[in-house]
């Protein structure tokens, strides 16, 4: 049953009137949408405005949606300045009402969803706009829910802590380790010293994801100075899974300011050092809860394979989702710690689809090919894509590999590099069928005139070799 308009104003006021009898010393309200770069837009209401924020929605430019990562508005295909830049109505999802305990007075958040304008003559007047990644990963799910099966997913984080002061040209600094104050140098993947070192940052990022309500799960250290991983628990609601991971990058970077450093999720800081990435982790329940690719015989094998063959055939469609910016593309280089083919294998880590070990009820494909700064909705988006098309073509994904080799060439037929790999998802055959198709000519739109916008400027390097 639909649940009307003013019932979600009641109950969306009711969760805000609880949050206040709970944190009464509540001062400020900050809302936000995040918007294809992975940037966090919106406002600050004082606390005694807060409510119509529940009862009305907060307008604000659509275009929020799709600036590039300066702040500018590149007006990408006629979408906002030649419309007269439209407003659009942004409204607070439910359960996403928390406190921010690293703001310097009590405050709290709510993450927002863009929805388009009630005015007459539009078509989609006060629905999810049809530009929203998260409106868009939604209609997605529905599609592979609607062949009997539902993902239960987990997302993994990487990123680093940095220091606050830049080297030349600003290049980013490792941070200076808490305990010796000297600067990080070597790397140390699962350090338990490292762990030990910056035990500070770690506890307080849980603290805080506790506080808002995140299932943060474990931390390690990984495979450069000063990089961690966060992971997040699994969980069946894959949208809600995203907000976790959109919410817990905020929750990181402000518990990294407090600490007295930068954390950063861009993908490659540095160029002789690993990059940072999004692994997701997937498997399929039934209506019961059942893990489907856990089933002993033919049935679970098969399940598995479809889906694992669904990726393959998506992954050159998806690369520029996957890898959304030119540095990005720097992650993906032979010998880096990333995949650089479609291969897929049980318990190893140089493929793109792992099946990580573990019993059956355990059993999942890991993805491995995403950058910590893609937007999470279009890469889970991307990905259940693959998963949905696997399953209804019954694809095969072919052996397994047996062997593990990082430095293995680059497959011809994947464009990691990011200009070829947009041009492939402008012209996609697959992922229209299964996301939203104005979220996908956005997307494109958006970046090729970011693209124009970034070459619009003359290197270092291009006086050092041409002058």
């Amino acid at each position: 049953m639909a649940i009307s308009k003013a019932a979600k104003t009641t109950r969306g006021a009711a969760e805000f009137d609880a949050f206040l009898k709970r944190h009464p010393k509540t001062q400020e309200v900050d809302v936000f949408v995040h918007d294809l770069n992975g940037f966090l837009r919106g406002k600050r209401f004082p606390v005694a405005e807060a409510k119509k924020i529940w009862e009305s929605g907060v307008e604000m430019p659509r275009c929020l949606l799709f600036l590039d990562p300066t702040g500018d508005d590149l007006d990408p295909g006629g979408r906002s300045e030649r419309l007269g830049d439209p407003d659009g109505t942004a409204q607070p999802i439910p359960g996403r009402l928390a406190p921010v305990p690293w703001a310097d007075q009590p405050t709290a958040q709510v993450l927002l969803q863009m929805h388009d304008p009630f005015l007459d003559g539009e078509p989609n007047a006060g629905k999810p706009s049809k530009f929203c990644p998260r409106a868009a990963l939604a209609g997605t799910l529905a599609k592979l829910q609607s062949l009997g099966v539902t993902p239960v997913v987990a997302v993994e984080l990487e990123f680093y802590l940095l220091d606050t002061k830049r080297g030349e040209d600003g290049v980013p600094l490792p941070p200076r380790n808490p305990l010796t104050g000297l600067t990080e140098t070597s790397k140390q993947p699962y350090s338990m010293d490292d762990l030990d070192a910056y035990a500070g940052f770690i506890r307080q990022t849980a603290a805080y994801a506790t506080a808002q309500n995140i299932p943060a799960s474990a931390a390690i250290t990984e495979y450069s100075p000063g990089q961690f991983e966060i992971n997040l628990k699994h969980e069946a609601d894959a949208v809600a899974a995203c907000d976790n991971a959109v919410l817990l990058k905020r929750c990181i970077k402000g518990s990294a300011r407090q600490m007295g450093y930068q954390a950063s999720f861009m993908s490659k800081p540095f160029l002789n050092a690993a990059g940072s990435g999004m692994h997701v982790h997937v498997s399929l329940i039934d209506k019961a809860g059942k893990n489907l690719f856990g089933e002993t015989g033919e049935k679970g094998e098969a399940l598995l394979r479809h889906a694992i063959g669904g990726l393959q055939a998506t992954m050159a469609e998806s690369m520029a989702i996957f890898g959304a910016n030119p540095n990005a593309s720097r992650r993906y280089v032979p010998g880096a710690n990333v995949p650089m083919s479609t291969e897929w294998g049980r318990n190893n880590r140089t493929v793109a689809f792992r099946i990580p070990a573990g019993g059956p009820k355990a059993r999942r494909i890991e993805h491995r090919v995403a950058g910590a700064d893609a937007n999470p909705y279009l890469v889970m988006a991307a990905i259940l894509a693959g998963i949905a098309h696997g399953l209804e073509k019954r694809l095969d994904p072919g052996k397994e590999a047996k062997t593990g080799d990082f430095a293995r060439p680059a497959d011809p037929k994947i464009p990691f590099k990011f200009a070829p790999a947009l041009e492939r998802l402008a012209e996609a055959k697959i992922l229209p069928r299964y996301i939203e198709k104005e979220c996908l000519d956005l997307y494109v739109d958006a970046r090729r005139v970011e693209m124009e916008k970034f070459q619009d400027t003359i290197s270092r390097r291009e006086y050092e070799w041409y002058l």
